[in-house]
C-alpha cells in the first residue's frame, strides 16, 4: 500500500536519511522507533508528502507521489493521508465537530455530509457529548481523540502519527493506543506511528527501528531488543 525505495534527504551538509526502503501493508499498525536524530520524523514527513526526498520513489496506492506537482499533491494528501501530532493542533476557535469537519470541507464535501461524517466519528470515539465543545473545554485525551477523528474524516488510506501519546498521562495514553487497534480491527485502518514509547511499539503489528538515517535489519533489531531484556 505504501512503498518507499531509496529515500535520501539532506539538510545542508547533514544527510538525515541514507537510502530508506520500506513497505507498509494495508491494515497494518507499524511503529517507527529509534533515538532522537535517527531521522524518524523526517521519514514520516516525506511519507506524508509534507516534504520531498532528494532521491528515491514513493508510491501510495500505486500512485507515484514524487512526480506530482504541488497543487495535485496537496489534494492527494488531503484525500489519502491523515495526520495526528503530539499536540492535537485543533483550532481553538472551533468546536470539536467543526475541527473534525475541516479536512472534508477543504476536499469539497458538502457541509451537511461533512457534519454527518464528523458526528459519526465523534460517536465512534465516545465523544458525541463533546461535539459542541471547544478545545479549551476538553481534556488532553479528549482533544487527541478529536484529532484522530479529524485525521479519519476523509477515509484516508493511512494515518501518520508523530508521538501521538507523548503529551498524555498514563490512562489517556492507554486509551489512545487501544483506539488505534480498534480502528485497525473494525475499519482496517492503516497506521504508521513514530514513537519513543517502547510499550506501544511492542503492541504494534511491526516495529521498524532506525538509527543514523537508516533502518536496522530485522535481525539486528531483534538482537538489540534481546540484549536490552
Amino acid at each position: 500500500m505504501i512503498e518507499l525505495q531509496g529515500i535520501t534527504k539532506s539538510f545542508g551538509s547533514l544527510q538525515v536519511l541514507k537510502g530508506i526502503d520500506l513497505s507498509i501493508g494495508r491494515g497494518e499498525v507499524v511503529s517507527i522507533v529509534g533515538p532522537s536524530g535517527a531521522g524518524k520524523t523526517t521519514l514520516l514527513q516525506i511519507m506524508g508528502t509534507l516534504d520531498r526526498p532528494d532521491s528515491g520513489t514513493i508510491r501510495i496506492n500505486d500512485t507515484a507521489v514524487e512526480r506530482m506537482k504541488d497543487r495535485e499533491l496537496a489534494a492527494f494528501r488531503n484525500r489519502e493521508i491523515g495526520f495526528v501530532f503530539q499536540f492535537h493542533q485543533l483550532l481553538p476557535e472551533f468546536t470539536a465537530e467543526e475541527n473534525v469537519m475541516i479536512p472534508a470541507l477543504i476536499a469539497g464535501e458538502p457541509g451537511r455530509k461533512a457534519r454527518e461524517r464528523a458526528g459519526e466519528l465523534l460517536r465512534f470515539m465516545g465523544l458525541a457529548d463533546r461535539a459542541a465543545h471547544k478545545p479549551r473545554e476538553m481534556s488532553g485525551g479528549e482533544c487527541q481523540r478529536v484529532a484522530v477523528a479529524r485525521a479519519l474524516v476523509n477515509h484516508p488510506s493511512v494515518v501518520l502519527a508523530d508521538e501521538p501519546s507523548g503529551s498524555l498521562d498514563t490512562r489517556n495514553k492507554e486509551e489512545l493506543h487501544q483506539l488505534f487497534f480498534r480502528l485497525r480491527d473494525e475499519l482496517q485502518q492503516t497506521f504508521v506511528i513514530v514513537t519513543h514509547d517502547e510499550h506501544l511499539a511492542t503492541l504494534t503489528d511491526r516495529t521498524v527501528r532506525m538509527t543514523d538515517g537508516m533502518i536496522l535489519p530485522e535481525a539486528a533489531a531483534d538482537a538489540g531488543e534481546s540484549a536490552g531484556e
